[in-house]
């Protein structure tokens, strides 16, 4: 059933003389980084100091992070660890505690799945100033992650987005 030509009249008659707004740029807003604290002593720096003397220390620095669903096709997760897909937002959250990034990351993930995002980027830093317990955040975001169900599949990311600093996240599309 279409529109009737007095209800075409009677709205033609209500927009008389009204003029369209003419469209404005938008500004995206980012949150700024909060500033680094110390986190550890002397004698906590000395110690990993030592241990990244120690080969071990270094692997776990840069080991790889990657997990993907069953639902996550094998090719869509080799372009994933490849970084080809666009990288639609980004959070850091370097120089937070661990109860801090888990809100922060948890808000961020909200957001963007609210906003219908595909792949985002999440910096987490390599640990190299963790202390003699190596990485606290990157396990911390690994685990996070792996358990949210809007994450189908992350990766660490490539040396030009961060390396092993960093992981590329898919996120379910609804």
């Amino acid at each position: 059933m279409g529109i009737s030509k007095d209800d075409r009249d009677a709205f033609r008659e209500a927009l008389e003389g009204v003029t369209p707004l003419k469209p404005r740029g938008t500004v995206e807003l980012r949150r700024a980084r909060p500033e680094p604290k110390a986190g550890f002593s002397r004698a906590a720096r000395d110690a990993m100091l030592e241990q990244s003397l120690n080969d071990a220390g270094r692997a776990q620095l840069a080991e790889e992070i990657a997990f993907r669903r069953a639902s996550v096709s094998e090719q869509v997760f080799r372009q994933l660890r490849r970084g080809q897909f666009s990288i639609e937002d980004e959070i850091d959250l370097h120089g937070l505690k661990r109860r801090e990034a888990k809100s922060e990351l948890q808000r961020f993930l909200a957001e963007c799945a609210a906003r219908r995002l595909g792949c985002v980027r999440v910096i987490h830093g390599k640990g190299a100033r963790s202390g003699p317990d190596g990485p606290v955040l990157k396990a911390s975001v690994q685990s996070w992650l792996a358990q949210w169900d809007d994450v189908l599949a992350f990766v660490s990311a490539g040396r030009k987005h961060g390396g092993s600093g960093a992981v590329y996240v898919l996120l379910r599309q609804r």
